[in-house]
């Protein structure tokens, strides 16, 4: 099959939405800011090990522009889903952090997701593969 994996998303926002994207997808989802090429707008490349799987494009005039050369903004994506590990450490590290988050166990399924927002409001899934936890306690 050719499709293996998800590479990287991109979220187009404004300069000013930029701060609170990149606080989010590091300090909540704990990615990290790495290499980004020379690109004409404000941006950041979020990764994981390794690999950058967020970018942050910051051309929008507004929230919800009319687009650009790029095309129009598009609001068709229900949600992004991170394959995640170490469910019991992130419930401890989003209540820290108190950011909202809801549990969803996949009945007859050894996956857990939680369900998040990003500051744009962007749902995001974290897929917890239960029978690959260490002590695999929901």
């Amino acid at each position: 099959m050719p499709v293996t994996a998800l590479h990287h998303f991109t979220i187009r926002c404004t300069p000013d939405e930029l701060p609170p994207l990149v606080d989010f997808y590091t300090r909540v989802m704990r990615l990290t800011v790495g290499a980004r090429p020379e690109i004409p707008a404000p941006g950041a490349w979020l990764y994981a090990d390794g690999q950058p799987i967020v970018h942050l494009y910051a051309h929008l005039s507004t929230p919800d522009g009319p687009g650009d050369a790029d095309g129009p903004v598009t609001g068709h994506v229900d949600h992004i889903s991170f394959r995640s590990r170490g469910l019991a450490e992130m419930r401890e590290h989003l209540r820290a952090l108190d950011i909202p988050f809801a549990e969803a166990p996949i009945p007859g399924w050894a996956i857990h997701q939680l369900f998040l927002h990003d500051p744009r409001g962007l749902k995001i899934e974290m897929t917890f593969w239960m029978d690959l936890e260490e002590g695999s306690a929901a």
